[in-house]
């Protein structure tokens, strides 16, 4: 292939290089998205409640951050190629299982064994951005990544309300188990290995508690990936809440819904783009500076409302949008500004990162689904706290008034 690096088997930046990472870095939200509006039905179907279903949710999110803190090392020591492989294999196969689930608790088991595999791509995909472009340019990279593939829940949502209502809630993993076997052709014709700083100890016991160690210790890595959890528990919030609070509460039929869903997605798009553009001429820390203010900005807004009583479609939808922005101008920084001083510990740093980050989502969608009433206020107070813990740890942690040039120790 034209974009293996001859007698290393590595890698070069290309377009069709991009697009698979992109795609890989999508499995997270293709898992999700697309099935949303098939929530309420699940409840239907299978004779369960909102807090038992919302677990399909949750539990996903905690067995895409258990199995990253395995991919991360044995990435840096065996490669991203075979990691990636062995992934979405696993994906592939436990999303049939999905398809053919006859019970919630076996679907619970089954979206565990789907985010196994799953989270090969995005940890992956990110580290192989950081193999290739080097710290700065992968900021870029991220966010037009990110962009991209804001289009997958913007459209996921809607694709999987057509499926539901022609077809019934398995349709949708049906689409994701062609995605994976799509995924599976891609990886093992496209992609070469871009790990060129292979550590052979870097699965052994005492170099993996050194290694999570030093990035514990590390303050700015700490303040980037809290920001990272922080937003990205921000998205989860709408994610976990809005099939209940816009189909459930307020009426909105699957098809309308994802319409709705593409729309706050739309606002993830318009940040993304924004921070391709202005993150080299700006930095990294000014760009999340301006990220989480406007986060805060929507989430309040939001909250404000659902307190007062407002209880609309576009009382959600419109703060939410500018959560949105403001997530799609912070999220690719942080991720770059956590991952940029570990070039030989990629994998492993992505991994951390990640394993935070789907746990406090966890976390915070298990509250939601238990907190879930009759409004939407639950939903728009946990969009605060965590928009709030977001420009805590920026102001706390990395403190760019003080702290040295992301991508220093």
């Amino acid at each position: 292939m034209a974009d293996r690096v001859a007698g290393t088997g590595g890698l070069q930046p290309s377009a069709i290089i991009a697009i698979v990472l992109t795609l890989l870095t999508g499995f997270g939200p293709m898992s999700t998205d697309l099935y949303l509006p098939s929530l309420p039905a699940l409840v239907t179907a299978f004779d369960s409640d909102i807090a038992t279903v919302q677990l399909t949710l949750s539990v996903f999110l905690v067995g895409f951050a258990v199995a990253q803190l395995v991919y991360g090392p044995v990435s840096d020591r065996f490669g991203r190629r075979p990691a990636i492989l062995a992934g979405v294999t696993i994906f592939t196969a436990a999303s049939i299982a999905c398809a053919l689930a006859t019970s919630i608790e076996m679907l619970i088991l089954c979206r565990f064994l789907q985010a196994l595999g799953a989270c090969c791509g995005p940890v992956l995909g990110r580290a192989v951005v950081r193999d290739l472009y080097g710290p700065e340019r992968s900021a870029r990279i991220l966010a037009y990544m990110s962009m991209s593939m804001a289009l997958a829940p913007a459209i996921g949502p809607i694709i999987g309300g057509v499926l539901q209502q022609a077809f019934g809630w398995q349709a949708t993993f049906w689409l994701l188990v062609g995605f994976g076997v799509l995924m599976l052709a891609a990886v093992l014709g496209l992609l070469g290995e871009s790990n060129r700083h292979r550590d052979p100890l870097a699965t052994s016991p005492t170099r993996l508690v050194r290694n999570y160690a030093s990035l514990l210790r590390h303050r700015r890595y700490i303040g980037y990936v809290a920001i990272v959890a922080c937003s990205y528990s921000a998205i989860f919030t709408f994610i976990s809440g809005s099939s209940f609070v816009l189909s459930g509460m307020l009426g909105l039929s699957p098809p309308v819904y994802g319409a709705c869903f593409g729309i706050v997605c739309i606002g993830f798009i318009c940040g993304s783009f924004g921070s391709g553009r202005l993150t080299l001429r700006l930095g990294i820390d000014r760009m999340i500076a301006a990220g989480t203010l406007v986060m805060l900005a929507g989430a309040a807004a939001m909250a404000a409302l659902a307190a007062a009583g407002v209880f609309t479609v576009w009382a959600v939808v419109g703060p939410f949008f500018v959560v949105m922005i403001g997530v799609g101008l912070t999220l690719p920084n942080a991720i770059a500004g956590a991952i940029a001083p570990f070039p030989a510990m990629a994998g492993t740093a992505s991994a951390l990162m990640g394993f935070l980050q789907m746990t406090l989502a966890a976390l915070v969608g298990i509250a939601i689904g238990h907190a879930t009433g009759s409004d939407g206020l639950p939903m728009a107070l946990a969009a605060l706290l965590t928009t709030l813990g977001a420009l805590a740890a920026f102001r706390l942690l990395v403190n760019p008034s003080t702290a040295r040039p992301a991508g220093t120790a």
